[in-house]
């Protein structure tokens, strides 16, 4: 894809750049003029080629989210969230953390298959599987690829545990499963809700469904016996922070049963990103958001540590903090996702009885 100028903003796209990867040989640089330039509509069709990756499961060992291992039937977002964390993981495929992470997906098609095959071994241990959480399982190509579809399927077949994070009213296609398998606590749906917004958050998050949509989905998962955490991700400066409360609010009448939240934060290529996208949408408030956000990250734009990384640091930071606290005990929602059980999960192909004796 070309390296567009920076001057150019794309009808249901987050990025208005799409620079190279960091682990590329050679730098192109965007030539801005009438020859160059396209129309607003150009070169903006979606593509998907298929992963070959040989496994699915992803493991962890951060203290800062409560998972140890996920899966994530794509790579890239359609829903091209201009703060997204996983938009630098492009890179390493050789493409843009830019237009080309919302653009130029891959779908792992066996995704299912290969689940099934590392959770038939016999030395796996059967722990959460938290999914879509790098990208979103239920993201638009998910309606014709249905991989998430099979994957929960199998999670059904063995009565595995699952977390699903999504921004997605999708997700409801599968009510079907998620219904009876909440039932034996082994399912449990957190919804990303960053702005109540329409405006704002059509520019930043411009293919993921509508806030007050999400709320519905919040709605509808909660009346159908499923838990539903609410997460209230990134808190952006200035932007949504006044609307936290209002958010958490929200959620609790809508039916939700937890809640978190994230600082925004900005590693790798995100940052540019994101100054770009402020300084086209919001020019008037860049200089401030920018300003809190570091003195929130010990001067700079990102904190890696463990423990902070998702909260911050410093008197803006604290201050989220106990206006989030006060807001939870006041909506009385609990400040971590619903536990979920792992002793019913059945090994694939081991008959049940048989395996007890």
């Amino acid at each position: 894809m070309p390296r567009y100028s920076r001057t150019h903003t794309f009808k249901g796209r987050g990025a208005i750049s799409n620079d190279d990867g960091r682990f590329e040989s050679l730098r192109r640089e965007a030539i801005d003029d009438a020859r160059t330039a396209p129309g607003p509509a150009a070169g903006m069709r979606t593509t998907v080629t298929v992963d070959r990756s040989k496994t699915v499961i992803v493991r962890n060992q951060s203290p800062d989210v409560p998972f140890d291992q996920s899966v994530n039937p794509y790579r890239g977002c359609e829903h091209g969230c201009i703060y997204c964390f996983a938009r630098p993981n492009h890179a390493h495929l050789g493409l843009s953390a830019g237009l080309d992470f919302e653009t130029r997906l891959s779908v792992k098609a066996d995704a299912a298959e290969l689940l099934r095959g590392e959770i038939s071994r016999a030395g796996y241990r059967c722990k959460v599987l938290a999914l879509g959480t790098n990208t979103d399982a239920h993201q638009p190509i998910e309606r014709q690829r249905r991989v998430t579809r099979r994957v929960l399927e199998l999670m059904a077949e063995t009565q595995h545990p699952i977390l699903i994070t999504t921004k997605s009213s999708l997700v409801e296609r599968d009510l079907d499963l998620l219904v009876p398998m909440a039932t034996r606590r082994l399912a449990s749906v957190s919804i990303s809700l960053t702005t109540l917004d329409h405006e704002l958050a059509r520019r930043m998050e411009p293919r993921a469904t509508a806030p007050r949509r999400r709320l519905e989905t919040v709605r509808r998962l909660a009346a159908s016996g499923i838990p539903v955490h609410v997460s209230v991700a990134p808190v952006v400066p200035v932007l949504t922070d006044p609307e936290m409360e209002e958010i958490l609010d929200a959620a609790a009448d809508a039916g939700a049963v937890s809640a978190s939240y994230i600082l925004l934060r900005l590693p790798g290529e995100v940052k540019n990103l994101f100054q770009e996208w402020l300084a086209e949408h919001y020019p008037a408030k860049a200089g401030h958001v920018m300003s809190i956000l570091r003195q929130s990250r010990g001067g700079k734009t990102y904190d890696a540590r463990f423990g902070w990384r998702r909260r911050g640091t410093g008197v803006f930071a604290d201050m989220i903090a106990m206006r989030f606290k006060l807001a939870l005990q006041r909506c009385r929602l609990q400040p971590s996702v619903p536990s979920l059980d792992t002793s019913l999960f059945r090994r694939p192909g081991v008959d049940r009885q048989l395996s007890l004796i």
